[in-house]
């Protein structure tokens, strides 16, 4: 895990090296200055000397002054030195996270990535400030001013020593109680911030069955889950502070009524006495800060873990070393498939799937609730690998084409259509960046999505909201129908993309699919056979398998499935459904 963050400091080395030596330089000057004091009291006040006054208070100015440089260029250089280490483990996340298969993504919710990417990056950032500053500057100044007190007198030195050590034993057992809470609590914000997440995409579900009070109600358990594990944890660490005002108190009282026998003894002067005080204060604040430090890394451990899960996790999927970087065209071949989510599935979702279709065809695949009509068509693209046998797309493996490649030529209109903050024109770009504007506008007229963009104000440089929240379902499909014909594809996945579109509306985009774009292989996933009933064949899944694969007329022969649903959707019988057991 440390060896995976620290390759994110990256061009911020220099700063972390630089800001240990200049807080290294603050501890010097700090514990010089005490020294200068007592050497003003005893041989500039004692003796009456106001030239050594004057010079020793100079050169007191001067060490405060490095000092303040030093503690100025710790902070500058720490400040940059963290905030670019959390800006490259972001990136660095995100990046891995672009790169990630259907699987890969399955593994990790949403909010926890979302967590990942904010509060665990913001923790392991505090705690790496705190190393680079702190971690170097408190043992440093405990262990020089330790040297320092030990030099002026090791009978009033050896009462900070036990202190130290007895409190290191106090910290060590209560750190170690706190730790196993800080672990769990970053596992409390993933809950929180489903709960936000769920609720903000959601707000216009939320309001139109009136359930505020319940997603209230499922915050506040979030929030206040997240409240409990922390004062648990800030439970077993408040010991920590009274324990060391109360040994601060100790060391002073001892060392000051000691040194003022060793006074009284000649053994010890009034102006050592003051240094020492100030030895002891330096020593205790620096354990103090070592406390923190502890704090801090015990919470960012839990995160820094949570993170390296993300920048270690593999793409399931990888491109071949020699691959194909051309697909001549959008035939499709389906050989003994079998396909399962997980590897350790008992059961496939997909069993011995057998498919032959010709470039430029248009397939129908119609099926109930479950029985794996996305599960098909995503194995095209390579969006997940097949479990056993083999997909090919061109006559070709798809596992032997550049993954690029092959998923510019395949372009899948899926379920949740997602529109993203932009005009118009930026979201049909997406199809291709480079898009003119006649093209985007050819592409809506295929999608019939012309109708509507023309009776806007702004036509094709209206506004969409964040989701397409200000446009209509269907007109949210149209939009993305265009968007993935501007890619010109071999191959035309449409999985229930238009579901939320008039029936009218429907057979336009199919006739114009047939007419303008009669090479690309198009794949149509409906519910209404009226949507594929037009198509070259059509595929009827059940459960996993193939049930049927033919033309319209064929499979109203000899598909009973086929036919029931048919006759049901046309009112000639009954009320027979895909998802209706036979």
């Amino acid at each position: 895990m440390v060896k995976t963050l620290l390759a994110e400091v990256k061009e911020f080395k220099k700063d972390s090296i630089i800001t240990p030596f200049c807080m290294i330089g603050e501890v010097i000057c700090e514990m010089v200055i005490p020294i200068l004091m007592g050497m003003i009291v005893d041989d500039g006040i004692g003796k009456g000397s106001m030239s050594f006054i004057l010079h020793t208070g100079a050169i007191m100015i001067v060490v405060a002054i490095f000092g303040l440089i030093s503690g100025l260029g710790g902070a500058f250089f720490g400040s940059r030195a963290s905030a670019g280490f959390a800006r490259n483990l972001r990136k660095k996340m995100y990046d891995n996270i672009q790169s990630f298969s259907f699987a890969n993504i399955d593994r990790f919710s949403t909010s926890g990535l979302v967590t990942r990417l904010t509060t665990d990056v913001t923790n392991v950032q505090n705690a790496y400030m705190m190393i680079l500053r702190m971690a170097m500057r408190a043992p440093a100044s405990m262990i020089v001013a330790m040297i320092m007190s030990f030099i002026i007198s090791p009978r009033l030195a050896s009462v900070y020593l036990v202190a130290v050590i007895l409190l290191g034993i106090l910290m060590f057992f209560i750190m170690n109680s706190a730790t196993k809470y800080f672990k769990q609590v970053f596992e409390r914000y993933d809950d929180l911030n489903e709960s936000v997440q769920e609720n903000v995409s959601a707000i216009r579900v939320v309001k139109a069955y009136v359930r505020e009070d319940y997603e209230n109600d499922k915050f506040k358990k979030a929030a206040f889950n997240i409240y409990k594990m922390f004062v648990h944890a800030e439970n077993n660490l408040v010991a920590i502070s009274p324990a060391m005002t109360t040994v601060v108190y100790i060391c002073i009282l001892l060392i000051s009524w000691l040194g003022a026998h060793m006074i009284i003894g000649s053994t010890l002067t009034t102006g050592e006495l003051m240094s020492l005080l100030t030895y002891c204060m330096n020593i205790l604040m620096s354990l103090m800060m070592l406390s923190m430090i502890f704090v801090m890394i015990t919470m960012s451990e839990a995160s820094g873990k949570r993170i390296a899960e993300v920048i270690e996790e593999k793409s399931t999927l990888v491109n071949p070393e020699n691959p194909v970087m051309s697909v001549p065209d959008g035939s499709i071949r389906f050989e003994h498939v079998d396909f399962a989510y997980n590897a350790e599935s008992k059961e496939p979702v997909l069993r011995d799937i057998n498919l032959d279709i010709h470039s430029g065809e248009s397939i129908g695949i119609i099926g109930g609730t479950g029985s794996a009509k996305s599960s098909l068509v995503n194995l095209i693209s390579r969006l997940y690998d097949v479990t056993e046998g083999s997909v090919q797309v061109g006559g070709t493996d798809v596992r032997a084409y550049d993954m690029e490649t092959l998923r510019n030529q395949v372009a899948v209109v899926l379920q949740k259509n997602v529109l993203f903050s932009g005009t118009i024109y930026d979201n049909l770009r997406w199809g291709d960046q480079n898009a003119t504007e006649d093209e985007c506008r050819r592409v809506c007229r295929l999608a019939c999505a012309d109708e509507f963009i023309d009776k806007m104000p702004e036509g094709y440089n209206t506004y969409i909201e964040q989701g397409g929240s200000n446009i209509s379902g269907g007109q949210k499909q149209r939009l993305c129908i265009a968007r993935a014909l501007l890619k010109k594809p071999r191959i035309l996945i449409l999985d229930d993309s238009t579901s939320a579109v008039d029936t009218a509306t429907d057979a336009k985009i199919r006739k114009a699919f047939a007419e303008e774009i009669p090479d690309t292989t198009k794949l149509i996933i409906a519910q209404r056979i009226s949507s594929v009933q037009g198509c070259d064949r059509i595929i009827v899944m059940d459960n996993g398998s193939v049930n049927g694969f033919g033309t319209h007329e064929e499979l109203l022969r000899s598909n009973e499935i086929y036919r029931e649903v048919y006759e049901s959707q046309t009112g000639s019988s009954g009320d027979a459904d895909f998802d209706e057991k036979k």
